[in-house]
């Protein structure tokens, strides 16, 4: 029944992380062609698939893991840390995951910024 808990915990949490990673950029199109600013738009977002965002959720997840399995095995033992190693890798995962979509967000910002549109966010 723990474990369940913690499971869900865990996955709750990660959830929430990846949910709020991606907000996409906010630009002031007043005075722009649209056509030209849904080209650049799409320019940027392929410059930005460069970003290896299952790199960072892999990295999360190796560390998630080795933290959870150390605290595991500080306050309990084999099996805790084992079940500890779970809930941290899905947690470090979640959180790679975010850090990789941020990556991304911020790749195409500052691609349309430097095309010369303002970003509002």
């Amino acid at each position: 029944m723990r474990l369940q808990i913690r499971s869900l915990l865990a996955l709750t949490s990660a959830l929430l992380i990846v949910g709020c990673a991606s907000r996409g950029p906010i630009v002031d199109t007043q005075g722009i062609d649209q056509a030209k600013y849904a080209q650049d738009l799409a320019q940027c977002e392929q410059y930005a698939d460069q970003v290896s965002v299952g790199r960072s959720a892999a990295g999360g997840a190796l560390g998630g893991a080795a933290i959870g399995a150390l605290i595991g095995s500080i306050f309990g033992n084999s099996s805790t840390a084992k079940q500890s190693a779970g809930a941290g890798a899905v947690v470090g995962g979640a959180k790679g995951t975010a850090r990789g979509a941020q990556e991304k967000d911020q790749v195409v910002k500052n691609c349309l910024r430097g095309r010369g549109y303002r970003v509002l966010n």
